[in-house]
């Protein structure tokens, strides 16, 4: 029996992937619990096992005493001598063999449902540690069910979610399908640990990539960024530090073997592979691919690129739906705003007039503080003088000048005057229009018109300028 009980506890062990020290630890807690199931909570316990014999023991322990009062938790010196220690004295607390047999039907009933416990904390605290580090993995498995939107996936020893959020969309799962996701998250839970699974991460979608090319694995190719719209778009900033290898080429393949498989493990989700530049701008205008950019604009301040195209490379630029270009703002970090040659020169044109209007700025002034960054009264109010003077042509005085008449500029813009004068110069013009109403003919109501039809047709412009005037911001 004794070899049987040892024999039982590698097999356990081996079956549930738990260590024998686990297994037996949990064997002595059982014991311990079905005694006090009989014995109560005041007395001292102790359970040990022998892997020499592979023998379960459980003492009692009592106190030594000259008269007993409690039999139970008390032993006299003459008995203790006798049966257990010939040198025992007074005050002594020796051990005393328990019979387990005679535990009872209710103890053994309890220590069966310790052991059960302890084996089931310990395979979680397994799963645990199994699945802890490999946050970032992908992983295969099988639909076992559904719960309400979210997929649970069998691997085997553990199960894992699939959130309805990390899902692709349109893709559709039935049970028993086998399925690859990226382990996103564990977390421990009062009952099994909880793996969180994602297709949807743009982690899933660079792990996909390190398996299919041989570069990335080996760090001669390296993914710096990535930006998914889950199940329509994908792009991929990728590096090279080798010269003679072509990062681009490399993640495409033979005959676009590599990025097929990939496409096609994502069901289709196109993927653009951008060559990484150090030059923000430069990478910017590889992000905006396939369209031509003519001019960018930097603002370091707030992260924000404007960026020009020409008239006809707009819609090309800005993607169906604003795709293209949100997602390169995702993949770049910078906040993009495009905008076409046409409207570009509209606001450069707006901006030179009312830096003109500046106190002491001269049409010559204005060309070189523009041409320097200084494009509003604002930067100019904000410029030392210092800066200012280290241009050809302003004095200091100059400089001072420019900057009072700057800060007047913004204290009370011209525009608000020119408007308010506007506004009157309309009211007059509509009031002697009033009284001029009643004596127009119907003929001159017609030509009257005529002519608003045809200024109507002048100020909306060809579709391109409005498409331009109506781009969205990144």
């Amino acid at each position: 029996m004794e070899t049987n009980l040892n024999r039982m506890i590698d097999q356990v062990a081996k079956e549930k992937g738990i260590s024998r020290e686990t297994l037996i630890d949990a064997l002595e807690a059982a014991l311990v619990s079905a005694a006090r199931k009989k014995y109560g909570l005041r007395v001292e316990l102790e359970a040990q096992f022998s892997d020499d014999t592979g023998e379960l023991e459980v003492f009692l322990f009592k106190d030594v005493v000259e008269k007993v009062t409690d039999g139970t938790v008390e032993i006299d010196l003459e008995t203790a001598r006798r049966e257990l220690d010939p040198e025992a004295e007074v005050g002594d607390q020796l051990g005393v063999k328990m019979d387990t047999e005679s535990f009872g039907r209710i103890a053994a009933q309890t220590a069966k449902q310790v052991i059960m416990q302890k084996v089931k904390d310990a395979e979680r605290e397994n799963i645990y540690a199994e699945y802890k580090d490999r946050k970032g993995d992908v992983v295969t498995g099988m639909v076992q069910r559904f719960e309400k939107r979210n997929l649970i996936v069998n691997l085997g020893r553990a199960e894992a979610v699939l959130p309805y959020s990390e899902q692709i969309p349109r893709e559709n799962y039935r049970q028993g399908d086998r399925i690859r996701a990226l382990i996103l998250d564990v977390r421990r839970t009062q009952k099994d640990p909880q793996i969180v699974l994602s297709r949807a991460n743009p982690g899933f979608l660079v792990s996909l990539f390190e398996q299919e090319v041989p570069e990335i694995a080996e760090g001669i190719v390296r993914i710096m960024c990535a930006a998914r719209e889950p199940g329509q778009r994908a792009k991929i900033g990728v590096r090279s530090t080798d010269a003679d290898v072509d990062p681009v080429g490399a993640c495409v393949g033979m005959k676009g073997a590599r990025v097929q498989a990939v496409v096609q493990e994502l069901r289709g989700e196109k993927i653009d592979i951008i060559p990484w530049n150090d030059d923000p701008a430069h990478f910017v205008c590889n992000a905006l691919q396939p369209a031509e950019i003519s001019k960018v604009i930097i603002d370091q301040d707030t992260n924000t690129m404007e960026v020009v195209v020409a008239d006809d490379q707009l819609s090309l630029a800005i993607g169906k739906r604003g795709q293209n270009v949100r997602l390169a703002a995702k993949l770049t970090g910078w906040r993009i705003d495009v905008r076409s040659e046409s409207k570009e020169e509209k606001i450069t044109g707006e901006s030179f007039e009312r830096l003109v209007k500046i106190e002491g700025m001269n049409e010559e002034m204005a060309t070189v503080l523009f041409d320097n960054g200084y494009r509003t009264a604002e930067d100019i109010a904000k410029a030392s003088l210092a800066e200012l003077t280290s241009f050809i042509g302003i004095t200091e005085e100059k400089g001072r000048e420019l900057i009072n008449g700057a800060l007047r500029y913004l204290a009370n813009p011209p525009e608000e005057e020119e408007e308010a004068e506007e506004e009157e110069q309309t009211g007059d013009k509509a009031s002697a229009a009033s009284a001029e109403e009643a004596e127009v003919s119907a003929e001159g109501i017609e030509d009257q018109e005529e002519g608003a039809a045809e200024a109507e047709t002048v100020e909306s412009g060809p579709p391109a300028a409005r498409a331009a005037q109506n781009r969205p911001m990144a």
